[in-house]
């Protein structure tokens, strides 16, 4: 087997190269579709064939459990058996040590199986295994590893490593000098210290062809698989390919791409079709869902498959929803064909120097759910609610059931209501119930919310800005932390919004039922007057409408800010380097520190909050982020009795300063490349990675 990288993408660790065999040529970035018991489920030769699939992918184990060695042996290898005359690639078996725990007894020997077809006892080794894929005929084969969970603790997963480098070393010698290419697979869970000596172990053994990524997608965060993926491809060598096994959906091939992997597989293409879910050019759909009940318009009008050449929606819809195989048959196709070409364009980006862009537009399309891709041509609906649906550049987004319930952490149930940016697709609290997202990330987490709301009569009112209004979720949200104090000398504080376009506003308030926390004298007085003063003078709220650059500098210095903008791809100029410097000019003179709460966790922004000379630490997780950000204008100290401490907030260390050192992004684009030196500089040396927030 040879390789051979064709290009690389700058700014990317994204490459494209050619994979050659005894039997095929491959293209890089590659996907091989699953044909585990040596067919890729409800798809027949011809239309594998017609997609034009490179290499397919089958399964030791099962080819072993039936048909048995012995037919492969007699009729000379899966190839001819199946009629497939490009390359075959095999799994080990070792996934299913992983994923049959109740039907098989491991030792150092190997795996003793019991199968679950006629309760035949199978010793599956090292040795067992690569003779198997050679009577297969297999043109890249695996070595037998040990795969255990990814959130396995430390001891389980370096045991588990270690047998694995054993079972390597035995492979090879089994593979002796046999033609097919043979692949070691780098174990170690999610740590790093274990993946790192897991690549070194390998690499060190002579004779192998590739190195796969092994034992993710199978507990892990989308974050922790994308950072070990990363880190791994980085320890592997440059000439050879690297396979990242059982991942996963466009997403994850677009981020795998990016961070250097060549080759993938996975079952979702097939076993999502099987389930009416499919991917598209709009994102992904769910046809068992009403609202294409109607629609005639074709799955995706930018795909030459039969299924959206030939079919409308509706048709479509009426198969999934009868579990008719054709409807499978169609759909798996579907995806197969969007996985093929999504590959294909990805190289062909590559190639022509375009990857960068092409990464940044498809992040956004891939990300996509069926909510955000209404009917083409569906029969309009009835409104549910007397407000308008959209204003201006805003329309009102109303979660369905089922809509986020593969995010962790998720708690928009159906029916609950968010605005969203018609131009970007972008939605405010797209995840979250807005009004709980707004009490956790901007209220609850504030040392000086907490203090002003404890104090009987505060020295001065709290000073609170509200950088981004939108539909005043978080402003509300303090409001209500501020009406629930007992007592009616206090406490005070100053609220100021600023906010550029009040349309969201504006819309959120024609639909009260859906938006209960403005049923509220506060925001209606805020819109038609511009300001609301509290009857017992608890609170005032002020509005700067327009363009934040032009209000701030007048207004008095915060004490805590929610920063709330449109994320950095929409509005640019509020997440750049140059107005955390501004900002951080105006916060960081005394007498008391400064709170600043966002949604974000980009490496990009937290980089720019350094450099502008914040102290940056750990937000609170919210919808599928496992982390936001909290950024403190200078350091306090512990005792003070007139300012609360904020030594509760975790300050970033070390560790993401590794994890930074790692990223293709530290910065925002604002950020002009000559003085990258120089801010990368500012940021490693920054005080707070020397010691801690409120210690000598």
């Amino acid at each position: 087997m040879r390789f051979r990288v064709e290009a690389t993408a700058a700014g990317t660790r994204a490459r494209a190269g050619t994979l050659t065999t005894a039997r095929s040529e491959i293209l890089t970035p590659v996907f091989m579709p699953v044909g585990t018991r040596a067919a890729v489920r409800s798809q027949n030769l011809g239309q594998l064939q017609q997609l034009g699939a490179q290499i397919i992918l089958g399964n030791t184990y099962h080819l072993m459990v039936r048909p048995g060695i012995e037919l492969f042996e007699r009729l000379g290898g899966l190839h001819k058996w199946m009629r497939w005359d490009k390359s075959i690639l095999t799994d080990s078996g070792g996934f299913q040590i992983f994923s049959l725990p109740h039907i098989r007894a491991m030792s150092e020997d190997g795996a003793t199986f019991r199968s679950q077809l006629d309760g035949t006892v199978f010793h599956l080794t090292p040795e067992r295994s690569v003779a198997m894929q050679l009577a297969i005929g297999s043109d890249i084969m695996m070595v037998l590893d040990q795969c255990i969970n990814s959130t396995s603790p430390h001891g389980e997963a370096k045991a588990a490593m270690e047998l694995t480098h054993r079972w390597a070393a035995r492979s090879l010698a089994a593979r002796g000098d046999a033609a097919s290419a043979l692949f070691a697979i780098v174990q170690g869970a999610c740590f790093a210290d274990l993946r790192r000596q897991s690549a070194a172990a390998l690499t060190d053994m002579t004779g192998f062809d590739g190195y796969a990524i092994g034992g993710l997608a199978v507990g892990e965060s989308k974050a922790e698989r994308e950072d070990i993926a990363e880190m791994t491809a980085d320890l592997l060598p440059r000439d050879k390919p690297r396979y990242l096994m059982g991942v996963g959906t466009p997403i994850d091939l677009l981020e795998g791409v990016h961070r250097g992997v060549d080759m993938f597989d996975c079952i979702l293409p097939t076993a999502w079709a099987q389930q009416g879910t499919v991917f598209s050019s709009r994102g992904k759909l769910d046809l068992r869902r009403g609202v294409h009940k109607f629609d005639e318009a074709p799955l995706d009008e930018a795909c030459a498959c039969d299924a959206c050449v030939l079919y409308g929606r509706s048709y479509l819809h009426h198969l999934v929803k009868c579990k008719e195989p054709l409807g499978w048959q169609l759909l798996a196709n579907h995806n197969l064909h969007f996985y093929l070409g999504l590959m294909a364009k990805m190289r062909g980006h590559i190639i022509a120097g375009t990857f960068p862009a092409f990464y940044a537009e498809q992040r956004e399309v891939l990300m996509r759910t069926d909510e955000d891709n209404p009917p083409l041509r569906a029969e309009p609906k009835k409104s549910r609610h007397r407000g308008a649906e959209a204003l201006g550049n805003f329309r009102v987004h109303i979660a369905r059931g089922g809509d986020h319930g593969d995010v962790a952490g998720s708690s928009a149930g159906p029916g609950v209501a968010s605005i969203a940016h018609i131009a970007s697709g972008e939605i405010m609290h797209s995840v979250n119930d807005p009004n709980a997202e707004a009490e956790r990330l901007y209220v609850a987490q504030s040392a000086w919310i907490e203090w002003a709301c404890r104090a009987a009569a505060p020295a001065r009112p709290l000073v609170v800005w509200d950088v981004g209004l939108g539909a005043a979720h978080n402003a509300m949200a303090l409001i209500r932390r501020l009406g629930a104090v007992k007592g009616t000398d206090g406490p005070r504080a100053e609220i100021i919004s600023y906010e550029h376009d009040l349309d969201a506003l504006r819309l959120a308030l024609d639909n009260l039922k859906l938006f209960p926390h403005l049923r509220h004298g506060a925001p209606h007085k805020l819109l038609l007057d511009g300001a609301f003063a509290h009857p017992q003078g608890r609170y005032t709220w002020r509005l700067c409408a327009g363009d934040y650059h032009a209000h701030y500098a007048a207004q008095p210095r915060p004490d805590v800010i929610f920063w709330d903008p449109f994320s950095a791809k929409v509005d640019t100029p509020m997440w750049s380097l140059a107005i955390f410097r501004a900002l951080y000019d105006v916060v960081a003179a005394p007498p008391s520190p400064v709170e600043l709460f966002t949604y974000t966790n980009s490496t990009a922004v937290r980089s720019s909050m350094l450099a502008a000379g914040f102290y940056v630490a750990y937000g609170v997780p919210t919808g599928p982020k496992s982390e936001t950000t909290v950024a403190l204008a200078h350091r306090v100290t512990e005792g003070s009795s007139r300012f609360p401490s904020l030594a509760r907030h975790r300050l970033l260390d070390a560790a993401w300063l590794v994890k930074r050192a790692r990223s293709t992004a530290r910065f925002g684009a604002d950020v002009e490349p000559s003085t990258l030196a120089a801010l990368d500089h500012a940021i490693t040396t920054h005080p707070q990675f020397e010691t801690a927030l409120g210690q000598p």
